[in-house]
């Protein structure tokens, strides 16, 4: 005898009201092994693959790939061996198995995080209050209101229909200051205005080949025909993208920023690799520059604490954070993330390696837990040689600072009135000018470049 098993979507990382549905694994009418993957679901910038708790027929899925699912609605019906209702409770309350990140997501070291999450769980599996609520996919587009987790938790929170405000966010997007506006103001701007059409899909043109000689002048070519067809291909912007889509955008229309850029000498710091590199080997890590540069940052931010701060704009207040949570921001296959090394100042110069490097690993792989991908202070973005002269890095949001590292190469300067080669780096930080004063992040750039171009400083203050 089968009997219908629903699981519901679990609450995977704190205060989380609903998760995108990356890609399913499976399709109506597979059989399933226990613990067998199921599906991937984004919060925020963390994916979580949830399993299988028990082996069974899959009868439906709740939701599309794109489509984002509140916390307690069903994401997919087993048809399940059992007998009877009894059977199918049971299967319910043994939810919190299918999780099957949450170890990674909650750490062992951590055992009461860890039981009230799974307490969680298995009131989402089954049919308690979580459960019992009205629930439905909440598609991207069709008239419904364009707006991030976060928006739609204080649009909750303050008593605010979303669906009845109107967004001046890119797109039609709904902002947290529109929700405001709305609810100081009753009917406010969404009985005057029509809702914004959603945000458009991603349109990629097709580009003409290259020239094969391009610093000659191009063979002619006739004009092309006027009936000719013009190719586009449209591409969904999901999982990892949207999230980066929807933080870059908050973080734009939000921080008001400003870029201060410094050249740094680094000859003595690669002197100081070269030194190290054996010894660090030895231990199990390849060293580069970026243990260097973390270790300068983080001893910057204890004198300019300024910079190690968010800003809460609905209370109006600078949070100043008196612990150090770096942000090392990583490039994968599906979008930038920020992989989060927490209390990175109680780590040495080989610990702290060692860890951006484990990071990096499971960022490329998208394993990543929620605590490992949020809740950085302050961050780092660098694309290694192909960095640049320098550029303008968008502040990681709600923080209110950011370093980005540029190329290193061998370049001319004046030396005790000599020309000779130093290697030579540029660094530039955006800074939210709302709080930060020009002065304050040049002195912050200049406190960096005192002890990259001479780390043995770092030696006189690291504890």
């Amino acid at each position: 005898m089968t009997t219908r098993f629903e699981f519901k979507l679990p609450d995977l990382a704190e205060g989380m009201v609903e998760g995108e549905i990356v890609a399913w694994l499976v399709a109506p009418g597979d059989e399933v092994k226990d613990e067998q993957p199921m599906v991937e679901v984004m919060t925020d910038k963390a994916t979580v693959t949830i399993s299988s708790p028990r082996p069974g027929k899959v009868l439906e899925l709740g939701f599309e790939a794109g489509d984002i699912a509140p916390v307690g609605a069903t994401l997919f019906v087993l048809a399940v061996a059992g007998e009877g209702a009894a059977e199918v409770a049971l299967a319910a309350q043994q939810a919190p198995a299918a999780a099957q990140d949450l170890p990674a997501a909650r750490p062992s070291t951590q055992p009461a995080e860890r039981e009230q999450t799974e307490g969680v769980l298995a009131a989402a599996g089954g049919g308690g209050a979580v459960a019992a609520r009205a629930v439905e996919p909440v598609p991207r587009g069709g008239g419904r209101a364009l707006a991030t987790p976060a928006t739609r938790r204080f649009a909750r929170e303050v008593g605010v229909d979303i669906g009845q405000v109107a967004g001046t966010g890119p797109a039609g997007r709904v902002t947290r200051e529109d929700v405001e506006a709305f609810a100081k103001g009753g009917a406010g701007p969404a009985a005057q205005t029509p809702r914004a059409t959603p945000a458009p899909q991603l349109a990629a043109v097709a580009q003409a080949p290259a020239y094969s000689q391009p610093h000659s002048a191009p063979a002619y070519s006739p004009p092309r025909s006027a009936t000719a067809e013009e190719v586009e291909e449209r591409v969904k912007i999901r999982g990892l993208r949207r999230a980066i889509y929807e933080t870059m955008s908050r973080s734009k229309a939000t921080a008001s920023h400003f870029t201060y850029v410094e050249e740094i000498d680094c000859t003595n710091l690669v002197a100081a690799r070269e030194r190290l590199k054996a010894a660090a080997e030895a231990r199990g890590l390849r060293l580069n520059y970026l243990p260097f540069i973390a270790k300068a940052v983080l001893l910057a931010l204890r004198q300019y604490p300024k910079m190690n701060a968010s800003v809460d704009d609905a209370a109006g207040e600078m949070v100043m954070k008196r612990y150090f949570h770096l942000g090392i921001a990583a490039a994968t296959e599906a979008g930038l993330t920020v992989p989060v090394v927490r209390h990175a100042d109680q780590l040495t110069l080989i610990e702290l390696g060692l860890k951006v490097g484990e990071l990096a690993d499971k960022a490329r792989a998208g394993k990543l837990s929620p605590p490992e991908s949020k809740g950085s202070t302050f961050t780092i973005t660098s694309l290694g040689k192909t960095g640049g002269l320098f550029a303008t890095p968008i502040i990681n949001h709600p923080e209110v600072a950011i370093l980005g590292i540029h190329k290193m190469e061998p370049r001319a300067v004046v030396r005790g009135g000599q020309i000779v080669a130093r290697q030579m780096m540029n660094i530039s930080l955006s800074f939210d000018h709302r709080v930060i004063d020009g002065h304050e992040g040049a002195d912050f750039t200049q406190r960096i470049k005192h002890y990259l171009e001479d780390p043995e400083l770092m030696l006189l203050e690291m504890v």
